[in-house]
């Protein structure tokens, strides 16, 4: 139901000439460039968002995007400048975002943690799904508290515990600590399955394939992807931002001189992560923010619109002009909300 009523809006928006509005508006405005925020790429839509987004928008590398929106003087190509860039490097970003890419010529950017490049490891995030999934026990206890997880609620309780520490573990080392011990404690080994194979880590010859080719740009992740507000050392701090880059350099052979901020809302940066991000040289850096960017942006909390492959392209449409931003501010939006919420997905 939710899906439906989404694209049934966006429909209404884009058909009614108001999306065409919307993006004649930005284009005027010259200095603007967008940047989209996708993750994983597959099952889904992504060669029909790339084939409207070429159509309607200039598609740029990041740093070229970012060059042409502080240029005074615009290129021969009026359209608003547009960056798709995927956060984290999953597997399918090489089989399917950069097979798309070579064949549609629509570059992409993606921010890689060198971290888990060289591990292999699944990112951790993923993990809490993937041990109660695979438990091969009954129950666990967790500080002190057990958990029986043949009941549905106890389930899902212990995979918002783990979560919980996960995210806001202060170290990475505590985080990778707590989390071997959960597997033991589950019973679930540690390796990859193949079953997985779409969402496990890039491999450093797979990236290198993909710099070679011209379509794709990369940028620094973390070097493990800790949320960085939440670590108590800000030498950590800076080690994973500073090394990234260092790793990232080594391996590519060429400068790396965008940020992106792992979850990346003001609730996960903070002024000593920013600090940190000029103190290692970067040029810019990313948030999950919502929002265009112009010259004027700071250069260190630029914005991004958030997308994702399952999304209709009608949907991507409205979100890449900026339209559910806008009804929002006029309060339309929320009451199609309102009834999405009293109408669950069916």
């Amino acid at each position: 139901m939710r899906k439906r009523v989404m694209i049934c809006v966006a429909a209404c928006l884009y058909y009614s000439g108001c999306v065409k509005l919307a993006r004649w508006w930005t284009q005027r405005q010259k200095s603007y460039f967008i940047v989209l925020n996708y993750h994983t790429a597959s099952s889904g839509n992504l060669r029909q968002h790339m084939l409207y987004l070429r159509r309607h928008y200039h598609v740029m590398h990041l740093e070229n995007a970012l060059a042409t929106a502080a240029s005074s003087s615009p290129g021969s190509d009026r359209r608003t400048p547009l960056v798709l860039t995927f956060d984290d490097g999953y597997h399918d970003n090489y089989t399917h975002a950069f097979a798309l890419a070579r064949e549609l010529q629509v570059p992409i950017t993606i921010f890689l943690i060198p971290g888990y490049i060289e591990s292999g490891n699944r990112f951790w995030w993923l993990s809490k799904n993937h041990l109660v999934k695979h438990t091969q026990v009954e129950k666990v206890s967790v500080e002190g508290k057990i958990y029986h997880l043949h009941q549905p609620v106890e389930r899902q309780a212990l995979l918002q515990v783990i979560d919980t520490h996960l995210r806001h573990a202060p170290s990475v080392a505590q985080r990778e600590t707590f989390l071997l011990a959960m597997h033991e404690a589950l019973a679930v080994p540690v390796a990859i399955t193949p079953e997985e194979d779409a969402t496990r880590p890039l491999m450093w010859a797979e990236i290198r394939e993909m710099q070679q080719s011209g379509e794709v740009s990369f940028g620094a992740h973390t070097m493990h992807h800790p949320i960085l507000s939440y670590l108590t050392d800000q030498q950590e701090v800076q080690r994973e931002i500073q090394e990234c880059r260092v790793a990232l350099e080594q391996q590519l052979e060429r400068p790396v001189r965008a940020f992106a901020y792992p979850v990346g809302q003001r609730a996960h940066i903070g002024e000593r992560v920013t600090q940190a991000v000029q103190q290692a040289g970067y040029d810019w850096a990313f948030t999950t923010l919502y929002g265009f960017n112009t010259r004027q942006s700071n250069r260190y909390l630029l914005r991004r619109i958030e997308a994702d492959v399952n999304q209709h392209w009608l949907v991507l449409a409205v979100e890449a002009a900026g339209l559910w931003s806008f009804f929002s501010r006029l309060r339309w939006l929320p009451g199609i909300r309102a009834y999405i919420n009293k109408n669950p997905q069916k």
